[in-house]
C-alpha cells in the first residue's frame, strides 16, 4: 500500500516466494479463543489456525492485486525464504471444541486492507 501511495514502479521482496505460511483472520481467532475458554480444560496445547497455507509468492501477488499495485515485483533470492512451511494441524480444535475457521483467506485479506486504509488514511487504489 505504501508503494501504491508513492506511485512506486517496483517493490523488492526477500526470498524466492516458495515458502508457505498459514494465516488466521482475527475474528476467527477471537471466536476460537472464546470457544476454547468455554469448552476446553485439558493441559494439551491446541493449535488455532485456518488449516490451509499459501505461498509467499501467491500472497504477494494477491496483495498487489487487492491494493492496486501495478508495478514490478522483484524477488531477491539472495535473501532467505525462512522456514519452508508453516501450516498447523488444527484437528484438535475442531474435535475438542468445534472450531473451524470460516473466513476465507482472500476475504480476510480484503477486510484487513480496508481496515488499514481507514486507520492510516491511505486512499483506495484506483
Amino acid at each position: 500500500m505504501d508503494a501504491v501511495a508513492a506511485h512506486a514502479s517496483r517493490i523488492e521482496v526477500w526470498g524466492t516466494g516458495a515458502a508457505s505460511r498459514e494465516f488466521l483472520f482475527v475474528e476467527d481467532c477471537a471466536r476460537a479463543i472464546v470457544l476454547a475458554t468455554e469448552n476446553y480444560g485439558k493441559p494439551e496445547p491446541v493449535n488455532l489456525g485456518a488449516g490451509r497455507e499459501i505461498t509467499i509468492r501467491e500472497l504477494v501477488t494477491l496483495i498487489a492485486k487487492l491494493t492496486g499495485f501495478k508495478g514490478e515485483i522483484a524477488w531477491d533470492a539472495s535473501k532467505p525464504d525462512g522456514q519452508p512451511r508453516r501450516c498447523l494441524d488444527v484437528s484438535r480444535a475442531e474435535r475438542e471444541f468445534n472450531f473451524r475457521a470460516t473466513t476465507d483467506f482472500e476475504t480476510g485479506l480484503k477486510r484487513t486492507i480496508e481496515w488499514y486504509r481507514r486507520e492510516s488514511g491511505t486512499m483506495a487504489a484506483s
